[in-house]
């Protein structure tokens, strides 16, 4: 049986598929939007669609893989909600910062809170997988 959370993360995964698919939809039929909409696009895409079906995936596969428990579902939750706010404040600050000064600021803001996002992934993820054998 999956995870709330793996549930959750695939369902965010195909929601931000569908979005990205919109905003390439409108760069496509209006191209004056492609350079302040490429990189929310390519992020939604990345991060939005790709990231999160490997999050949810990975929560479910690899305990039961590696015979391991998560490390710490605490922190698997809280990781969900800190990749969403990164990603989201991402892409609107991609296309904030063709617009307003404060846009860069708030891209780097959140760049960063998604890269912690990744690294309490990878943490919970390196401490769950069993040592490797010598």
């Amino acid at each position: 049986k999956m995870s709330r959370l793996t549930i959750l993360f695939i369902k965010s995964s195909l929601i931000y598929f569908a979005i990205a698919a919109l905003v390439g939809l409108d760069m496509t039929f209006m191209p004056g939007h492609y350079g302040v909409l490429m990189p929310m696009h390519a992020h939604l895409m990345l991060l939005g669609w790709i990231s999160m079906m490997i999050f949810g995936v990975a929560y479910h596969i690899l305990p039961r893989f590696s015979a391991s428990p998560l490390y710490s579902e605490k922190l698997a939750n809280a990781q969900f909600y800190v990749a969403h706010i990164g990603l989201v404040g991402m892409a609107v600050s991609f296309v904030l910062r063709s617009y307003v000064d404060a846009g860069a600021m708030l891209l780097i803001i959140f760049s960063i809170v998604e890269a912690v996002a990744v690294i309490m992934f990878a943490f919970n993820m390196l401490m769950t997988l069993p040592k490797a054998p010598k």
